[in-house]
């Protein structure tokens, strides 16, 4: 048909379903975000608007593509080209290539953006099905807290559920679309309906106004603090992979101290955005506890997820902006956890000193650590290098993007028996493995397991793989001398050195290993 389909900056090669499609690319994608892989074929893993600025076919205003499905083939290059660096791939099952797509096209409107969420006048039937899904684009499970105390009174109460209304209307829920919640702040926090209630606009909507007004203190920390601890579960309909959200609504100041809840909440990787709407006045300064609560409270004091509107008349106009915030998913810098955000490599010791049950030891103990984080194609990944002498790439990070698929290629993995060179290992690792992981969005790690000394130095290839930003933990069974180990290790040394005298022993050592890398997560985030 002639008609061009409207894709969002994410759409990729495989999303779409004809060998020749026309698509309609929007303005203003964030460049660093583009997942491309290749040049001039790309892999059907790319985004389509990425490869097509890539190739020089759009720019960044958008623009129309035309997309052809090629066969898949192996060896996907890097090319850095008009402001997108393109990453490596060993093969893919299918590709694809750009062209520019022709103008004089017939939208066909698929899952337009936020401004469009109109309520529906009946007259389009055809749209009911996509009504359903709701904003596809829009990734979010939201808890709108809603002040309650005194502070705000009933008729200013009122008002702000008019306005948390219309921010509902205008995010486009739907089952596939953004979902809500409302819990109400005052003496007590109070969880008024969760996620999984309503997956309908309309009905969120009537939940809204039938809420009542509790008054008592503006008790805002115990809110959210309760609120980033309870409400997300996964019973009470938080989705596994969407980012979590509590927009905070403030009128005046809180009675409490924010600062701790802050805290929780970035611990459970909940992004908090502070509403205030009239800021206290000079007297009222004096009984705030704390004059600079927004900064403490929200997920990072970088200005996006603070929003002020100055009364709760005339606010219409401030919905639209703070719903591009809510659906802008990858400035959602809190819900990267250390369980989502990393690249862990494991590299075994296959030497004939292991033994075959032993070497199945060690793989269990691979599997429950990679067992713990969150593995996906946006989330965490998982590699697995055998070596002896020799070294043999078991899967690189995007063989695999699910956890089952991990687990059951670690299963699978054979026994080589040999030698020990475990400085070759870490250089091969180090280049093949995480090189083209190099300017991914994750950090990175290599768990090395071994049980003898090496042949090699490998205090050299260690020190290389560190400085080129891979966190080091070594792990060594029975006949692993210390003095290795720890010039394997990153600093300290102490905290990222491990050893057992039996293979048995690995199992202790799982939640240890764990730990340490959240710690150093967390620690290269401040």
């Amino acid at each position: 048909s002639l008609a061009s389909t409207a894709i969002t900056c994410f759409t990729r090669g495989l999303d779409l379903r004809k060998e020749t499609e026309d698509v309609l690319c929007p303005a203003n994608c964030p460049l660093w975000q583009f997942y491309v892989f290749g040049d001039g074929v790309y892999a059907s893993l790319s985004s389509v608007c990425g490869a097509a600025i890539h190739r020089g076919v759009i720019t960044n205003a958008g623009g129309a593509v035309r997309v052809q499905t090629l066969p898949g083939q192996e060896n996907y290059p890097a090319v850095n080209a008009n402001g997108i660096q393109s990453q490596v791939l060993a093969r893919w099952a299918s590709s694809f290539s750009v062209t520019p797509g022709t103008k004089n096209i017939a939208l066909e409107a698929v899952g337009r953006s936020v401004s469009t969420a109109r309520p529906s006048t009946g007259k389009r039937p055809k749209k009911t099905l996509d009504k359903k899904a709701g904003n596809k684009d829009c990734k979010a499970d939201i808890a709108f807290l809603m002040d309650g105390s005194y502070n705000i009174g009933q008729r200013r109460f009122n008002l702000q559920k008019n306005f948390v209304g219309k921010v509902a209307v205008m995010l486009g829920i739907g089952t596939e679309g953004p979902h809500v919640g409302v819990v109400q702040a005052s003496e007590h926090p109070k969880i008024e309906f969760y996620l999984k209630n309503f997956t309908a606009a309309k009905e969120v909507l009537f939940a809204i106004k039938e809420l009542g007004f509790r008054g008592g203190n503006s008790n805002t920390g115990k809110a959210l603090k309760h609120t980033a601890q309870k409400f997300f579960s996964l019973e009470s309909g938080a989705r596994k992979g969407i980012p979590k959200i509590i927009v905070v609504f403030l009128d005046g100041w809180p009675s409490d101290d924010l600062e701790e809840a802050g805290i929780v909440a970035r611990e459970f990787g909940v992004n908090v955005f502070i509403v205030s709407v009239a800021k206290p006045t000079t007297e009222e300064l004096g009984m705030v506890q704390d004059i600079g609560f927004i900064d403490k409270a929200v997920c990072r004091n970088n200005g996006f997820f603070s929003y002020h509107m100055p009364s709760w008349f005339g606010t219409t106009k401030y919905v639209k902006p703070l719903v591009q915030k809510l659906c802008s998913h990858e400035q959602m810098l809190c819900s990267k956890t250390c369980y989502n955000s990393v690249n862990i490599g494991f590299l075994i010791d296959g030497s004939s000193s292991v033994g075959d049950s032993n070497f199945r030891l060690m793989l269990e103990f691979v599997s429950n650590v990679a067992k713990a984080f969150e593995i996906s194609d946006i989330g965490s990944k998982i590699a697995a290098v055998q070596f002896t002498y020799d070294q043999r790439a078991e899967f690189s990070f995007t063989d695999y993007t699910t956890k089952e698929k991990v687990l059951s290629a670690l299963r699978n993995i054979r026994y080589m028996s040999g030698g020990t060179a475990t400085g070759d290992a870490i250089s091969f690792t180090t280049r093949n493995v995480f090189g083209p992981m190099k300017d991914g969005p994750n950090k990175n790690f290599l768990v090395i397991l071994t049980d003898g000394q090496s042949y090699d130095d490998v205090r050299g290839p260690a020190a290389a793989a560190q400085k080129a930003g891979i966190t080091v933990f070594s792990v060594g069974v029975a006949w692993a001398p210390l003095d290795d180990l720890k010039d394997m290790a990153s600093e300290p040394r102490d905290s990222h050195t491990f050893f057992t005298r039996e293979f048995a022993g690995l199992e202790q050592m799982v939640p240890d290993i764990i730990r340490g890398i959240c710690k150093d997560f967390l620690d290269s985030r401040q």
